[in-house]
């Protein structure tokens, strides 16, 4: 049986969410007496595009580096993070900056949960966990690559369960790498295509935008992540679909 949780835990759960939401709002409100909004626009963000034209290498040195570092403390907001990189690397080294980027920071959490940090991450894996060890147990390779398809995990949970419990380092890499590919590259066209609508919407209309490509097809890439669960149930075969299933927590 578990066990109720007491009230001193409630009350300390609630304080420090309070805290967290005062916190963010504080931040939000600094950010914006600072200015920092103004920065936010498309203007200046065509601006940064245009420095980022004119040094590609530092700029991109520069991505990896940040979104790298914010994966591995966890911070939210990857998916801005990852159409942003379309928006000023466009579509093929927004991606590819992404995955090299998400994979390195997961990477580390990952080897800090492995060896280092064991016990005290396990509690934070929460009840993911024993879903995820049969899933493991079966196939440790194709059940990683599926995890990172179809997450239907929190991104950081599957990191800490991973080490938590003792996935191969290859397989883990190799599993991540490739399986965050798709989910990647329909977020960074989301940004590129904002980037390409922005252009477009100052020399014709809003329906000229809609009706580029590049601009509707990651929408209807969208769509497909969405239904990738239902798919590889139905036309993955037996195997895939039974790991399909542990992926998507279904029973």
């Amino acid at each position: 049986m578990s066990q109720k949780p007491q009230a001193g835990e409630g009350k300390s759960l609630r304080g420090r969410l309070l805290l967290a939401i005062g916190g963010l709002g504080l931040l939000i409100a600094l950010g914006y007496a600072a200015g920092i909004h103004n920065y936010l626009r498309l203007e200046a963000l065509d601006d940064f595009a245009a420095w980022i034209d004119a040094h590609t290498f530092v700029a991109t040195l520069t991505f990896v580096t940040i979104y790298a570092v914010l994966v591995a403390i966890s911070f939210p907001g990857a998916t801005l993070l990852t159409i942003a990189g379309g928006y000023l690397f466009g579509q093929w080294i927004g991606t590819i900056a992404v995955v090299i980027a998400a994979t390195i920071g997961a990477t580390v959490i990952f080897s800090l949960a492995k060896w280092v940090f064991k016990d005290s991450l396990a509690k934070q894996a929460g009840g993911a966990l024993a879903r995820m060890e049969k899933g493991f147990r079966e196939d440790e390779l194709n059940y990683m690559f599926l995890l990172r398809l179809v997450p239907a995990f929190p991104f950081v949970a599957i990191n800490i369960g991973a080490g938590v419990l003792n996935v191969k380092l290859t397989n883990y890499l190799i599993g991540t790498f490739f399986g965050i590919i798709p989910g990647s590259f329909v977020y960074v066209s989301i940004g590129n295509a904002i980037q390409k609508g922005s252009a477009t919407l100052q020399d014709a209309g809003l329906l000229s935008v809609f009706a580029q490509p590049q601009v509707y097809i990651p929408f209807i890439g969208l769509a497909v992540l969405g239904a990738l669960p239902i798919l590889i149930k139905r036309l993955g075969g037996g195997r895939a679909a039974k790991l399909a299933d542990k992926a998507t927590g279904g029973q």
